[in-house]
């Protein structure tokens, strides 16, 4: 049981670190869609916060606000997981989407263009687009589901890319080039995203198309990467 005393000194850290999940909290935000509540993953952090202060073992070498960190931006993440609401039939499709960016890169010689996929796909261009739409909404932290779960990203450039920090020199390189194949536009999206930090609307309003657009690109974009990188395990 807790005394008074250690009752205490719980509170003191919990107002101390608050502003830490906050800053948690913001730093996600950002690359999310507007639906997402700052409060919502405030509060999420919070729990994380809670379970570090039950959890936290000096012994073991780490300092608080590190162990703090990774269970608050973790707890975060596992709440923006749960509102993953896609039906497997989207999932399917998802999936037949990556093969056929695959294929049609390996057939072409180079990314494939939306009206070839399309065509593959045996679907209108508007369906396909559609598609892309529906699959981006489950997809909020897409590098997470691309290369591993948790980490901090950092830089989106060549020599310091998301979660550099987990990968292998082999990974990075593989990551580095299955980037640098994107056409120029998904390319700049990408840098826009997670290097900028801008969310979709702003940079929508870069690219000169709407949010539905760059929702698109972005799915797409996370598609032709987990192909390549697919190709080269």
């Amino acid at each position: 049981m807790y005394t008074a005393q250690g009752r205490i000194q719980q509170r003191e850290l919990l107002t101390q670190y608050m502003p830490l999940v906050r800053r948690h909290a913001l730093t996600l935000q950002v690359r999310l869609p507007a639906s997402i509540e700052l409060d919502d993953l405030v509060q999420a952090g919070t729990v994380g916060l809670l379970e570090a202060l039950g959890r936290f073992d000096a012994t073991q070498g780490a300092s608080f606000a590190t162990f703090a960190s990774q269970r608050i931006r973790g707890a975060m993440l596992d709440e923006l997981r749960t509102r993953d609401w896609l039906p497997r039939s989207v999932r399917r499709a998802a999936r037949a989407v990556d093969d056929t960016v695959r294929r049609l890169e390996q057939q072409l010689g180079r990314p494939p263009e939306e009206g070839e996929i399309a065509r593959e796909l045996e679907m209108p261009l508007s369906e396909y687009q559609q598609l892309l739409n529906d699959t981006n909404s489950g997809q909020l932290l897409p590098f997470e589901e691309l290369v591993a779960d948790g980490g901090e990203p950092v830089s989106f450039d060549a020599g310091n890319l998301p979660f550099d920090q987990l990968l292998d020199e082999q990974q990075r390189e593989t990551l580095i080039a299955a980037i640098d194949a994107l056409p120029e536009r998904e390319k700049l999206l990408m840098a826009l995203y997670y290097q900028e930090e801008l969310n979709l609307k702003e940079v929508g309003a870069v690219l000169g198309v709407t949010e539905s657009r760059v929702s698109q690109l972005h799915s797409q974009a996370i598609s032709r990467l987990r192909a390549r990188l697919n190709d080269a395990v």
